[in-house]
């Protein structure tokens, strides 16, 4: 209920997340069938990165700022909506703005004064719900859809030193109810210990293909920096993995440090 996630937008983290979130959506668009996407922890959906929060923390000139000065050709898709878009958009307007007719999008945001915000930028939207509640509980609330298919991207604020088993938690039980969905678990990287012990429970769980998708600035070896995040999906869809490569390696080149590295790994088989 604290974090304000205004505060972070368009850092480098936001970054990954949200041009591998695009690429996973366009992936899941080549099929005509109706698609849900469900955005757990949604925030404002547009952040004015000139002034308030985002201007007293900075971090988005180390992150979008730098990705719009470079211009990479594999982040392309992304830096073509942020320019469209206007202000830095978040996930819930970045996913508003890519639905087709048929498809629909779900967003939910605890934080009292950042959901009021992002019904304030939605209303009139009717394909778009937004919701005044926990993500969490939103995944059995919501899960399985009628459409049966679904992006679900959940990026909670890990406030909480309980965060990871809490998300493997509600991952695993959803994951029961709705065994075809594509998930996106952002997870931040600050040390290994907490990751390990994650990827771990997903393992010896019955969730079945999961990749991780990881971006380190530098060794994670300092508990009190955010040194890297990543991305947990299950069921990745079709070619992601191969497009996912190149835009590793322009993340490398915009924020990488000595010791940088990013990578994909297969965690379970499908």
């Amino acid at each position: 209920m604290n974090y304000r996630h205004a505060f972070h937008a368009g850092n480098f983290a936001d970054c990954m997340k949200h041009a591998l979130f695009i690429e996973l959506l366009s992936a899941l668009q080549r099929k005509e069938k109706p698609l849900l996407v469900l955005d757990s922890h949604a925030g404002i959906g547009r952040y004015d990165l000139s002034t308030g929060p985002a201007e007293q923390t900075g971090e988005w000139r180390d992150g979008i700022a730098r990705v719009l000065a470079a211009r990479p050709q594999a982040l392309g898709a992304y830096t073509g909506w942020v320019e469209r878009l206007g202000l830095y958009p978040g996930s819930p307007a970045i996913a508003a703005a890519m639905l087709r007719p048929q498809d629909r999008l779900v967003a939910c945001e605890l934080h009292p004064q950042d959901a009021a915000a992002l019904k304030r930028q939605f209303a009139g939207c009717a394909r778009v719900g937004i919701h005044a509640r926990d993500g969490y509980a939103a995944l059995r609330a919501f899960l399985p859809p009628p459409e049966r298919r679904a992006l679900i991207l959940i990026d909670p604020p890990f406030e909480d030193r309980d965060e990871f088993a809490t998300l493997s938690e509600h991952v695993i039980a959803s994951y029961e109810k709705f065994k075809t969905g594509c998930y996106v678990l952002w997870y931040p990287i600050k040390h290994r210990a907490p990751t390990r012990a994650f990827f771990e429970s997903m393992r010896l769980s019955p969730v079945r293909d999961i990749i991780t998708v990881e971006f380190l600035r530098r060794p994670a070896q300092d508990p009190a920096r955010l040194n890297g995040c990543g991305l947990m999906i299950i069921n990745p869809p079709y070619g992601f993995t191969e497009a996912a490569a190149p835009m590793l390696a322009a993340f490398e080149a915009a924020f990488g440090e000595p010791g940088c590295s990013s990578g994909i790994e297969h965690l379970t088989d499908a």
